[in-house]
């Protein structure tokens, strides 16, 4: 008992530790960090408006709020010096005839009340800006524009946060672990990938990289070293017609990275496969990437993919989604290598007719001549 709990909490270390070097979640999202840059941090202010879209929705509200509440206060603060200074307040005791520069300013609270009125122009008409001081009407003005640019960096940052390819991308799904079986009498690599909306993907293109730890025949190891993994569908990778879930393949042929690993061996393998898929969002025309990984305990060989499309009485295509992650085990070579080694015993076995080939026959004579 004391012998299997070890191996289960070393078996579940080990998994903990190959998930934490993983690169690329299952939901695309990049493991990565950024240590030692040179450069300073206020390089982001430079591209603010990028840095403002890749902030998440609690910051970018606080900075925006932060905004709001800070101009309004400033203002409110300008509004009652320039009220102190032309002496427009109770405190001084104005004359009947005094005309003040802002009507109705009687603190900094209603100071603080006409410089959120102005903003947002909401103008309830109880304190307005009479003819009195410059000052006054220059400042209107300044916070008048201030307040419009604000607004429209909000409002624009707000609606490219929502209308982002990102969200898009939510709805394109990777099935949960890919398959290597026997496809058109070839060892494939099968990954299923399904849009989960009715409105296509324009110009899809699916492909993959393969990230793995080499060694150069310098002696250099690379870390992270990428080769590509080409993708194809039977109608072609590129241009798809993403309206059903597609099943892509990769031909494990003497080119791929896979030819030499087999079923027993594949786990000890130290791998991690990224597939992406590209497309034009067809309502915004903004371009997407949608992306997942696979490590070699994603990798299941032998199996294939259980059917998930059927045509009900109506005369409609009917996606079952709850297989679309489901395999089912087949009869599939332990290695590409066999496979091969298969088909040139089977050429040699088989014979070859030659339509050239003449039979004559020879006549022996007893007689011999001396």
């Amino acid at each position: 008992m004391f012998n299997y709990l070890r191996k289960r909490f070393t078996n579940h270390i080990r998994e903990r530790s190959r998930r934490r070097a993983r690169l690329v979640s299952k939901d695309g999202r990049c493991n990565i960090e950024f240590g030692n840059v040179e450069q300073s941090r206020f390089v982001f202010l430079i591209d603010i408006w990028t840095t403002i879209l890749d902030l998440k929705w609690r910051y970018k509200m606080t900075i925006f709020i932060s905004a709001f509440l800070g101009s309004w206060f400033l203002f409110g603060l300008l509004w009652y010096v320039v009220a102190y200074i032309h002496k427009d307040l109770p405190e001084f005791n104005p004359s009947i005839n005094h005309t003040p520069c802002v009507e109705n300013i009687n603190g900094l609270t209603s100071a603080f009340l006409f410089s959120l009125e102005t903003q947002v122009t909401i103008g309830y008409g109880f304190r307005c800006v009479t003819e009195q001081c410059a000052t006054a009407i220059f400042l209107l003005i300044f916070q008048s524009i201030l307040g419009v640019i604000i607004n429209s960096f909000m409002c624009g940052a707000i609606l490219a946060k929502i209308s982002r390819s990102k969200n898009r991308a939510k709805t394109i799904t990777f099935s949960k672990n890919a398959v290597i079986s026997k496809r058109g009498g070839k060892l494939c690599l099968l990954i299923r990938v399904a849009n989960l909306r009715k409105s296509l993907l324009i110009g899809s293109h699916i492909y993959g990289k393969l990230l793995k730890t080499t060694i150069t025949p310098e002696g250099e190891t690379i870390i992270l070293d990428q080769v590509n993994i080409e993708f194809v569908v039977d109608a072609g990778n590129e241009n798809l017609f993403f309206i059903s879930p597609l099943t892509i393949y990769h031909i494990i042929d003497k080119n791929s990275p896979f030819f030499h690993m087999a079923a027993e061996t594949i786990l000890q393998q130290d791998f991690e496969l990224v597939v992406f898929l590209d497309g034009t969002v067809e309502a915004t025309s903004a371009t997407c990437q949608v992306r997942t990984s696979y490590i070699p305990e994603e990798v299941l060989w032998g199996y294939r993919f259980a059917p998930i499309v059927s045509k009900t009485k109506e005369g409609k295509y009917r996606v079952d989604f709850q297989n679309f992650s489901k395999t089912v085990a087949v009869e599939t070579p332990h290695c590409a290598f066999c496979l091969y080694n298969e088909k040139a015993k089977a050429k040699e076995k088989k014979g070859y007719d030659n339509p050239g080939f003449v039979l004559s026959e020879v006549c022996e004579t007893s007689d011999t001549k001396m």
